[in-house]
């Protein structure tokens, strides 16, 4: 993949980003992107995918089957009014747990594409286990996520309770009591009901939609 190093060096001199700018974008090492320039190492799809994302091109064109860069092709589009629907990619979280920044390399699992905006940031979340089967959210589905550190009593939320990974629930909180209700055909489900004094409550987002997993 030497065209693609060559590209990627490129790239990055034509916005004057440093590797260590480059590698912070992308939530990767600087050694990471160092090597791929130097053309010693290869980085895998889901990288490449998001190089391409952040310099705006084809993926063709990063590795170097092609000479037409993708935002030429976005040029073309507009010249002929050709409509199209605005989508961007989100993370995939297998987990999220606290003491970790949200998309840390451990956490991502994969991407999808909302066409969700309004200036907010989304992640997704693979859900396990049927706690919200009641409420059309089943094991295995992809949920949307707005991040956000508030949310209105009733609403479904993913909630860090202390040092334990995130759950997804309906959330209450009446002064200093938080209870987080499950929606599930499976009674072995109970309302979950803390003491904010005692025990760390935080709201990482708002369940904004279900991607269901046939």
């Amino acid at each position: 993949m030497s065209r693609f190093s060559e590209r990627l060096k490129q790239l990055r001199r034509e916005r004057e980003w440093t590797q260590q700018n480059v590698a912070d974008r992308l939530k990767i090492s600087k050694s990471s992107v160092n090597m791929y320039e130097r053309g010693e190492r290869e980085p895998g799809i889901q990288t490449l995918e998001a190089i391409a994302d952040l310099f705006n091109v084809d993926m063709n064109y990063l590795i170097g089957t092609s000479d037409i860069p993708n935002h030429a092709v976005e040029e073309t589009l507009k010249a002929n009014l050709v409509p199209f629907s605005p989508t961007h990619r989100i993370p995939i979280l297998g987990r999220i747990r606290a003491g970790l920044p949200l998309y840390a390399e451990e956490h991502v699992e994969g991407y999808t594409y909302t066409e969700l905006n309004g200036g907010a940031e989304y992640f997704a979340l693979r859900v396990t286990g049927d706690s919200m089967s009641a409420a059309r959210i089943g094991d295995g589905d992809t949920l949307i996520i707005r991040r956000q550190e508030c949310v209105e009593n009733g609403q479904i939320a993913v909630v860090l309770v202390g040092d334990d990974e995130a759950t997804v629930k309906r959330f209450y909180q009446t002064g200093h009591t938080v209870t987080l209700m499950p929606q599930s055909t499976n009674p072995i489900h109970q309302p979950q009901i803390y003491d904010t004094r005692q025990t760390q409550i935080r709201v990482v987002g708002l369940v904004v939609q279900s991607l269901i997993n046939f």
